[in-house]
């Protein structure tokens, strides 16, 4: 087999990274327009070429909601199979605390508003959540998961943290 053929025949999932953000009973949500429907997801997206899963989380959270966040804890990684497009994703996901809002910040395309629900608004949504990944990760919050951030490591250049 060619190194060519080799390369493409590597599976390669979508890694993703979203933030479960509590405020009291409330938890930071995103409405977004994907594929002509309206869907909720936490504030979540791509990893880039380069960078580092917390400064994702970061940057991610911003980009969709105008919230600079700070990433407190690790809760864990989940994988899928979208059923969007099909393809694996592997999602990490974190807990973070809600730092500064700002509220003329443009949002992302695509992106409705930023919104706080409860845990029981959030799953009296259905079959409007981005992903069973949504209710799994606040799940894992409330179930107490705090992981170590530590748990983590990047030999990227630059600090973990923003």
């Amino acid at each position: 087999m060619s190194a060519t053929s080799a390369a493409s025949s590597v599976w390669r999932p979508h890694v993703t990274v979203a933030c479960v953000v509590a405020r009291g009973p409330h938890y930071l949500m995103v409405e977004e327009e994907v594929g002509g429907r309206l869907v909720y997801n936490q504030p979540a997206g791509h990893l880039d070429d380069g960078e580092n899963l917390l400064r994702a989380a970061v940057r991610e959270t911003l980009e969709e909601t105008g919230w600079t966040i700070e990433v407190e804890h690790f809760l864990g990684v989940h994988q899928w199979r979208s059923t969007e497009h099909g393809e694996g994703v592997v999602r990490f996901s974190f807990a973070a605390r809600a730092v500064a809002h700002d509220a003329h910040r443009p949002l992302d395309a695509g992106i409705r508003r930023a919104v706080w629900l409860t845990r029981a608004e959030i799953a009296a949504l259905g079959d409007r959540l981005r992903s069973p990944m949504v209710l799994l990760s606040i799940d894992a919050w409330l179930a107490g998961r705090r992981l170590p951030l530590d748990a983590l490591s990047s030999l990227l250049a630059g600090p973990d943290l923003p």
